[in-house]
């Protein structure tokens, strides 16, 4: 009777059940088990249930940077007789009377979107009270 016990507590190797677990939890964590199983089935809705409700409870700092646009309104389009672009902006963007003090206002409107350019030609467009509603303005790098 002695021996019957000893062998019993001796072998050191898990029962079943706990060879079932670790096999199952196995199967898991290596994501082998087939699709369409109850297995896979709940392996896939633990996943959505990650995905779709821990941002309520984890900040994550996924939020999209801040841009602040540009105060005045600029229309950037290809110049179809040439290398460059006419940007198109808004008659209120710029106070100057002069030439040259329009195209450094213009300059400083436009640089910050392009980079370094130079401008080519500026035409004002006018309404019919004479006061300008936008600039088109031709440019090349």
């Amino acid at each position: 009777m002695e021996r019957a016990d000893a062998s019993a507590v001796g072998t050191g190797e898990p029962s079943l059940p706990m060879k079932s677990i670790w096999h199952t939890i196995r199967g898991y964590i290596l994501w082998s088990h087939e699709r369409g199983t109850i297995q896979y089935d709940v392996m896939v809705t633990l996943i959505l249930i990650f995905v779709l409700f821990t941002p309520y409870w984890i900040n994550y700092n996924d939020k999209p940077i801040e841009r602040n646009p540009h105060p005045t309104g600029v229309v950037v389009s290809p110049d179809p007789g040439g290398q460059g672009f006419i940007y198109q902006i808004e008659g209120k963007a710029v106070s100057a009377k002069d030439d040259e003090a329009i195209r450094a206002q213009l300059l400083h409107v436009i640089e910050p979107i392009a980079g370094e350019v130079s401008i080519l030609k500026v035409e004002a467009v006018r309404d019919r009270s004479g006061r300008v509603q936008f600039y088109k303005v031709w440019v090349q790098r």
